[in-house]
C-alpha cells in the first residue's frame, strides 16, 4: 500500500500497460468497456423513440454518454481520493489498464494466424470475423491475413495511442469518456440503414477524436519498424504518400505505416452488411500479404505500444 502513495502518473502509465501485457482481457474480469456496451444497447431504444430527427436524438445520445461517461470517472476518483490517496492510486491504474487492449489485440491476432495452419481457411475466416467488421465467409487467404493485419494496425491507435493521449491530457475521466466515443462507433457508428442517421455523430465524434492520434502513430511506428526490421523510412513514406487513401480520415495512418513497415498491400475492396465498399489499396508497391506477416504485425504493434507509453511516461514525469 505504502508503494502506491510514491507513484506518479509515470509510474500509472507503467503499471497499466504492464498490467495489460500480463492479465490481458480476462472475460472473468468485471470489464467497463463490456458496461459501456450494455448502456449503450439499454438506452439507444430509448433515444430513438424521442419525438425528434434521428440525427439530433443520435447526437444527444452520444453526448449523454460521453459526458455522463466522464463524470462519473471524475465522481469515483474523486470519492477514491477522498478516501485514502493510495486507493486513488491503485483506481487510477486499474482504470487505465482497462483503457488499454495491446496484449488482447495481439492474441487475437495472432489466433487468425494459427488457426489458418492448424484447422484451416474457412477455421481462419470464422476466426477473423471475430475481430472485423467486413464479411469474411468468402475471403481468401491473403484477404484473411489483411483483414487481421488491418485491424492490429487500426486498434493500435484505438486501443493505445488514443487512450493514453487522452490520459495524459485529462487522466482518467477523459480518458474514459474517450473509450465510451470509441465504443459508441464500434457499435453505432456505421453506414447503414440503421445507423446512417442514428450513428452519424458517435461516427463524427470517433473521427475527431482520433484525429491526432492516428497521425502521432506514424513516427512511432517508424520506429517500431526501423528498430524491428530497418523498414522505418519506409513507413513514413508509405503514410506520407497513402495514408489519406481511406475512407476513414484516421484508419489510413496507421495502415499505410503498417504497410509501409512490412512491405505489403492492405485495404481495397470489401463487402460490409451486403454492400461492396470498393476502398482503394494501400501499399500498391508491395506484394500481397502473406500468413508471417501476422506475426510480424503483432510484434510492430507491441513494440509500438512500449514506445509510446514510454514516451507518455517521460512526458508525465516531466510535467509533474
Amino acid at each position: 500500500m505504502d508503494i502506491l502513495l510514491f507513484m506518479t502518473p509515470c509510474h500509472v502509465v507503467l503499471a497499466a500497460f504492464v498490467l495489460d501485457l500480463l492479465i490481458g482481457d480476462p472475460v472473468f474480469i468485471p470489464h467497463p468497456i463490456r458496461w459501456m456496451g450494455i448502456v449503450i444497447c439499454r438506452l439507444e431504444p430509448v433515444f430513438r423513440s424521442l419525438p425528434v430527427h434521428l440525427i439530433i436524438s443520435g447526437a444527444l445520445f452520444a453526448f449523454s454518454l460521453i459526458v455522463g461517461t466522464g463524470l462519473a470517472a471524475w465522481g469515483l476518483m474523486t470519492i477514491a481520493q477522498f478516501i485514502h490517496p493510495a486507493i486513488h492510486t491503485a483506481l487510477e491504474i486499474i482504470l487505465l489498464y482497462f483503457c488499454l487492449s495491446a496484449s488482447s489485440l495481439a492474441s487475437a491476432s495472432k489466433q487468425v494466424f494459427l488457426t489458418r495452419y492448424t484447422r484451416g481457411l474457412s477455421e481462419a475466416r470464422k476466426q477473423v470475423s471475430l475481430i472485423v467488421g467486413r464479411e469474411t465467409a468468402t475471403l481468401n487467404e491473403a484477404g484473411v491475413m489483411r483483414a487481421a493485419v488491418e485491424t492490429t494496425a487500426e486498434n493500435l491507435v484505438d486501443g493505445v495511442i488514443s487512450p493514453l493521449f487522452f490520459y495524459a491530457i485529462g487522466g482518467i475521466p477523459l480518458a474514459l469518456a474517450y473509450k465510451m466515443v470509441n465504443t459508441l462507433d464500434s457499435m453505432v457508428g456505421y453506414r447503414n440503414e440503421a445507423y446512417i442517421s442514428f450513428g452519424k455523430a458517435s461516427a463524427r465524434m470517433d473521427d475527431v477524436m482520433n484525429y491526432i492520434p492516428a497521425r502521432l502513430s506514424v513516427p512511432i511506428i517508424a520506429l517500431a519498424s526501423r528498430m524491428l526490421n530497418g523498414r522505418g523510412m519506409a513507413a513514413i513514406t508509405t503514410a506520407f504518400h497513402e495514408g489519406s487513401h481511406h475512407l476513414s480520415p484516421n484508419s489510413g495512418y496507421p495502415e499505410a505505416a503498417f504497410a509501409g513497415a512490412l512491405g505489403v498491400k492492405l485495404n481495397g475492396p470489401n463487402t460490409y452488411h451486403g454492400r461492396l465498399v470498393d476502398k482503394p489499396y494501400i501499399g500498391v508497391q508491395f506484394p500481397d500479404i502473406r500468413p508471417f506477416h501476422v506475426e510480424m504485425a503483432c510484434d510492430l504493434m507491441i513494440l509500438s505500444s512500449l514506445l509510446w507509453v514510454i514516451s507518455v511516461a517521460v512526458i508525465r514525469l516531466l510535467i509533474t
